[in-house]
Formats: C-alpha cells, sequence, structure tokens
C-alpha cells in the first residue's frame, strides 16, 4: 500500500494568508488534493477540513502528516497532546513539523527516540498553551484599566447634537428628505435612525 504525504495548514483567520505554509507543502512534493486548510482558530480540534483530514489518515494507515509548527495544529495543551496520540496511534499515521526537526516520528522510532519527542512536544504545546492564556490576561487587564479610567471601549457612542436636532426637525417637517438630512448630519443611516428613535422616545 502506498505511504501517503498529507499536508495540514491553519490560519487564525479568513485574512490571513496561507500562501507561505502552501508554498512550503508543493516544495515537498504534496499534491494540492492532500492539502488541507482551515481558517479559524485553534481554541480547539472541531474544524472541518482537520477531521476530513483524520478521516483520511485512519482510511490510509502508515501515511505521513506535514505541519509548518505545532501550534498549526492548535493553542491548548491538553487537546494538543490528545490529538498527537490519536494521530500516531489510531490513525497510524507519522508526524513531522517543519520548523522542529526533533519532532519527527520518522525518525529515531527507538523507546529514546519517542522520549525525546514526547518530551519536546510537551514542552512546545505548554508554551503555546501560556502564550494564549497571557494573551486572554492582557487583554482582560487592557479591558479592566479602560473601565477603571472611564475610557469607553469600541466606537464613539453617538449622541444626538444641535447639528442633528436641526435636520432632524427639517426632516419631520417635510421641508427635506432623510438622505439629504443624513449627509447635512454627516450621519450613517443606521446611526441616522437611531438617534431619530430616541428623539421620539424623550418627546
Amino acid at each position: 500500500m502506498e505511504n501517503k504525504i498529507y499536508g495540514y495548514i491553519r490560519v487564525s483567520s479568513k485574512d490571513q494568508n496561507e500562501g507561505r505554509q502552501k508554498q512550503a507543502m508543493r516544495e515537498l512534493g504534496i499534491l494540492e488534493e492532500r492539502i488541507f486548510i482551515d481558517k479559524q482558530s485553534g481554541k480547539d480540534f472541531n474544524r472541518a477540513e482537520y477531521q476530513t483530514l483524520k478521516r483520511m489518515l485512519k482510511d490510509s494507515p502508515n501515511s505521513l502528516l506535514i505541519i509548518h509548527s505545532i501550534d498549526r495544529l492548535g493553542r491548548n495543551y491538553k487537546e494538543i497532546m490528545k490529538e498527537w496520540q490519536e494521530l500516531t496511534t489510531e490513525c497510524k499515521a507519522d508526524i513531522k513539523v517543519l520548523d522542529m526537526p526533533l519532532l519527527d516520528t520518522t525518525q529515531h522510532k527507538d523507546l529514546l527516540g519517542t522520549f525525546i519527542s514526547d518530551l519536546i512536544l510537551q514542552v512546545l504545546s505548554f508554551v503555546a498553551e501560556q502564550e494564549r492564556r497571557n494573551i486572554k490576561k492582557r487583554q482582560e487587564e487592557g479591558i479592566a484599566l479602560a473601565k477603571a479610567e472611564n475610557r469607553h471601549l469600541g466606537r464613539p457612542k453617538a449622541e444626538i447634537t444641535e447639528v442633528f436636532m436641526v435636520e432632524f426637525r427639517k426632516w419631520k417637517n417635510g421641508e427635506q428628505t432623510a438622505t439629504q438630512a443624513m449627509k447635512n448630519a454627516d450621519m450613517k443611516r443606521n446611526t441616522f435612525y437611531k438617534l431619530a428613535k430616541q428623539v421620539k422616545v424623550e418627546s
């Protein structure tokens, strides 16, 4: 049976470019139809392309899975370890991590080699998990600081101004269209109507 080679790529969002990872896969001779790409967060493994890849690996024992770096699998320490075990035992696949040559199950298949690979995987996965937690903590601290300083988070809140009221009254009195009122007040449609509702409620 042919030992197939698969590639897996993950980028965090649809705006990120997977070109660099994909080019590396092509240079290794991986067929286009065997390169699987997910464009979503690495917080868990509930990703369509990744799950399809796992099914194909199970159907093709002794295949090789290539990923660019360990965090392309995910960012959750416990789940990375669980998936690694499933890929190597249940799917009977080898794994090669391009930016970490020691994480290559095709090499040193003796007990020491397995121990070294497992040790490196645990360290790298732990670092990836800590980085994710640190980012979340910094975000929470930033939000808490902004609240303590009474800074508004997100877009500035739309307010009823004197200019808005002038244009609003002209519109209500039939002196101009709503479009013209929005233009004169320098407001977007949804903002204009949102404030218009507030005026009705207050009145």
